[in-house]
């Protein structure tokens, strides 16, 4: 058997689904495959089968390098830059944020799913001439901002003619490249191992050491190709020794290493170049090897040595060549090379990854070099990489000599790593900071970083106490730091619930004894001051503080890493004034701030709450979308933030058993993890749920749970606006005097659309008078000036219900099959069912909307249909949807062919008549 074939021994299996890939792909079916197992198990045989078996593919490789997980976009670089003759085919803004990401071009910092886009569209528009594979090696050290958006990309790749191999060692983080296909590669079976094992050894083999050798290899190919090796002839059965599983990839990484200990110094050296750089660029290893005096015959060396390949590409035998090479060489030695390669990228071709090589030749502090790695810093942050800022400060600190410059370095690290999401991070840079020596000031600083990072990560109920104890001890040292810690401990004792030692009521009690504040421009203050008011005095008191409090907020110019939460928290106080406009434009803020810096905690928690706000305007779809993007960045963060978004989405669309699984598994995992708040708003989403499903006592009982947790504030007011509609439909008025009377003072208070619109329907549903009727159409009056759509339709549905018991069946039959018209048309299943059957109880006959014209449309579909019947392009709903142009472009000729319609005209046409159909025809 040939060589290069041996690694390809018994993965017939593999093949064949690598072969199905690459079929596909060429056919415009692209798709995303994750090779995932240990050091060895044969996945860069398999990337090196696809590079030759993919004909007419063009061909693109990136590797991941253990040095370099921390540099903004390298892999990205690797993979794009080759590709950018196609950028001017890319919508400007696309092309502004990738070339800026790459480090091309200087601009405002790239939202990072532009980014994403960006590098899709690219992706996409070079496969438009030539079907593209790519081909990405040791993926688990990647560094965080290409890993993302390579993620992006391979779950968007239905109709685009590319197809992406990720090699992946384990052990490794799960969660990495979830949502995409995995194949993990397992160890060969005895059969193929011995097969292969005899392949490599020339002569007879004593038995005993055969069958240690493929034990020790336990079925990893590389382990049974270079194992043997290490063994002369004369060795004695059990002269190995049996390694753990965990030990076999060292154990095949020193067999490389001896091989590249019989190699000359400069071969050696050279493999070091190689390593130390994981750019693909001969010139550059060419420059570097020069200046080190490493002449032309150490690259023959290294290829007749099966180690490294040296021509139009670099090219190691195997990733774990890379890894013996680096560790295997003396520090003195990894030194010169970083020193080399730094001298021959020069100060203008990539100053990021100078300074970096720059860093790891650095024997000792260094200054000069710790100022370049902050301005590498700066520069990333400017792109958007807050993870990679975080590294090159982090570097910056080990390189510090002055004790004070080197403390702050390190709050900034810590800080910068705390908003990028890596929260061991964060606390590893404090260790630079610890000591009794520290002042009272500096301690404060430590103790609310610590603090924020606690309730960053999950643990709510423990940071509101260490926050609010720091807040404490900031009164009279620095009150922006105090105010951040209060609002901090704020948001921890928001999110603990009745679950937190360190409630509401204690924070706000601290905060009204602590010295007076001056005015923020940003209303921190205000919001503070506010909550806290509201907590202590009531609505009355704390609505004109409040109200000041969020206008100044939405005013001010965002201030970037200000809190991890704090922007939470003017949410809520929008919320508590039920104006839905300032909590929409607060959580868009927030959004667009954390894009901008790459903050990926505080993105998660926004999407979370833009989810709510999507859902609670029927935009399920876009619910739908923000809630994936935010599960998939806490995932990638450790963020924990709870499925705030999801719960809602799941009791608006009212589909059972789904979505009582969906609301009650996140209620459940909620009360795990301490989060009381999360616990209660379950609750309230199952009363909505079951108002849906007609199912009133369980949603009586579901909103009285949700009072009881946490009486008058926020969900509770949201919760027995279900109790009202519950205790309506059980003929039990009684039983809503009460909660009543809470929904109207605090809708007064608000004085909003929503507000009034809410309590006027409540005060309807109790009201046996004809003066229901005006309540009603004033209901329908106010919430049709605000996007709750969904709270609209309930209106209609409510107001048709007491027609029909009324006996005015034709006004009756408008009401209601409008009320089922709009829920059919958002998706809302559960409260449609029970339009429908009050449509027919009329008298009349219902269909559901779009029978005619959109039957078998996916929701996708539909969405994508509207957007382009808006006269949106093609390229303007891709950058809606965060799709390529030719994924439209190929939803559409579905949607058409199902439609059976040719044109964007017939579309409209076709859509408009939908539209302006009732949804219900009057029986005769």
């Amino acid at each position: 058997m040939p060589k290069d074939d041996l690694g390809l021994i018994g993965r017939q299996s593999e093949r064949r689904m690598l072969d199905g890939l690459l079929n596909a792909a060429q056919a415009g079916g692209g798709a995303a495959l994750v090779l995932r197992g240990e050091a060895g198990i044969g996945k860069s045989a398999l990337l090196q089968y696809c590079e030759e078996t993919a004909t007419g593919f063009r061909i693109r490789r990136a590797v991941g390098v253990e040095s370099e997980t921390e540099l903004p976009f390298a892999a990205l670089h690797q993979l794009c830059a080759p590709l950018l003759d196609h950028l001017s085919a890319l919508p400007q803004p696309q092309q502004n944020a990738l070339t800026v990401a790459l480090g091309i071009s200087q601009g405002e910092p790239p939202e990072r799913f532009l980014v994403s886009l960006a590098a899709l569209s690219l992706l996409s528009e070079a496969a438009g001439h030539q079907p593209l594979l790519c081909l990405v090696d040791d993926a688990q050290w990647l560094d965080s901002a290409s890993r993302q958006v390579f993620e992006f990309i391979g779950r968007r790749l239905l109709a685009e003619r590319i197809a992406i191999v990720f090699a992946v060692r384990t052990p490794s983080r799960e969660a990495d490249f979830n949502g995409l296909a995995v194949l993990p590669i397992e160890g060969l079976t005895k059969a193929d191992a011995r097969l292969l094992l005899a392949s490599v050894i020339i002569g007879p083999l004593d038995r005993g050491v055969r069958e240690r050798l493929l034990a020790e290899a336990r079925g990893n190919p590389l382990a049974l190709l270079e194992l043997p090796r290490r063994m002369n002839p004369s060795q004695l059965p059990g002269a190995l020794g049996l390694l753990a599983p965990r030990e076999l990839p060292s154990s095949i990484e020193s067999a490389f290493a001896e091989r590249i200990d019989a190699l000359s110094e400069a071969a050696r050296l050279l493999l070091l170049v190689a390593a130390a750089e994981p750019a693909d660029d001969p010139q550059l290893l060419r420059d570097a090897a020069g200046r080190l005096g490493i002449e032309a015959d150490a690259a023959l060396a290294t290829e007749t040595a099966g180690l490294l390949a040296v021509d139009n590409h670099v090219r190691f035998r195997h990733p774990l060549v890379r890894s013996a090479a680096y560790r295997a060489a003396t520090p003195h030695d990894r030194r010169r090379v970083h020193r080399s390669l730094a001298e021959s990228l020069g100060p203008a071709a990539d100053a990021d990854r100078r300074a970096w090589h720059l860093a790891a030749a650095a024997l000792g502090p260094d200054e000069q070099v710790a100022q370049e790695l902050e301005a590498s810093a700066d520069r990333a942050r400017a792109r958007g990489g807050l993870a990679s800022a975080a590294a090159f400060l982090r570097r910056s600190v080990v390189l510090t000599e002055e004790p004070e410059h080197r403390l702050e370095r390190a709050l900034a690290a810590a800080r910068v790593s705390l908003h990028a999401g890596e929260f061991e991070a964060a606390l590893d840079a404090l260790t630079y900071v610890r000591g009794g020596s520290l002042d009272p000031g500096l301690q404060a600083r430590v103790d609310l970083l610590r603090g924020q990072v606690s309730l960053a990560s999950g643990a709510a109920s423990h940071a509101a106490t260490l926050l609010l104890a720091t807040a404490k001890k900031l009164d009279g040292l620095d009150d922006d730091l105090a105010c951040e810690a209060y609002l901090d401990a704020w948001a921890g004792a928001l999110f603990g619930g009745d679950t937190s030692e360190t409630t509401m009521r204690d924070v706000s009690v601290a905060v009204q004894a602590s010295p007076p504040r001056h005015d923020a421009s940003d209303g921190s203050d205000l919001l503070l001051l506010g909550m806290s008011s509201l907590i202590l005095d009531g609505r009355a008191a704390a609505q004109p503080t409040l109200r000041r409090a969020v206008r100044t907020y939405l005013n001010s110019s965002p201030l970037e890493e200000r809190g991890m939460r704090w922007a939470v928290i003017a949410a809520c106080a929008s919320v508590e004034l039920w104006d839905f406009e300032s909590w929409n434009q607060t959580l868009g803020r927030q959004m667009r701030q954390a894009r901008e810096s790459g903050a990926l905690g505080a993105l998660a928690i926004s999407l979370s709450g833009l989810g709510l706000v999507l859902a609670w305007s029927g935009d399920l779809d876009g619910a739908d979308r923000v809630g994936a993007e935010s599960e998939v960045i806490s995932e990638a963060t450790g963020t924990q933030i709870a499925a705030f978004g999801g719960m809602l989405l799941a009791a608006v669309r009212g589909r059972e058993p789904e979505s009582r699984l969906i609301i009650e598994s996140a209620g459940e995992r909620a009360a795990l993890d301490g989060d009381g708040f999360a616990h209660q708003f379950s609750h309230w989403t199952m009363a909505m749920l079951a108002n849906g499903l007609c199912r009133y006592e369980d949603a009586l009982a579901y909103a009285q749970r949700t009072w009881d947790a946490w009486p008058d504030l926020f969900v509770s007011v949201w919760a027995m606006v279900e109790f009202v509609e519950a205790a309506a439909r059980l003929r039990q008025p009684h039983l809503a005097v009460e909660p009543l009377s809470r929904i109207i003072a605090s809708a007064e208070r608000g004085g909003s659309d929503w507000a009034l619109g809410i309590a006027a329907r409540s005060q309807a549903l109790l009201d046996d008078t004809d003066a229901a009727e005006t309540l009603y159409r004033k209901a329908i009056e106010h919430l049709g000036a605000t996007p709750l759509r969904p709270e609209l339709a309930r209106s209609h549905l409510v107001y048709g219900e007491w027609l029909r018991r009324g006996g005015r069946q034709n006004e009756a039959h408008a009401q209601l099959g409008l009320a089922f018209s709009m829920f059919n048309e958002m998706g809302l299943e559960g409260f449609a069912e029970r339009a429908r059957h009050e449509v027919e109880a009329s008298g009349a006959t219902s269909r559901k909307k779009g029978e005619r014209k959109r039957e078998g449309l996916t929701g996708r579909e539909a969405h994508i249909a509207r957007l382009a019947a808006s006269g949106l392009t093609n390229s303007q709903i891709g950058a809606e949807l965060y799709l390529s142009r030719h994924t439209i472009e190929w939803h559409l000729r579905k949607v058409f062919q199902k439609l059976e319609v040719t044109s964007r005209r017939d579309l409209r046409v076709a859509l408009g008549d939908d539209l302006e159909d009732p949804g219900f025809s009057v029986s005769s």
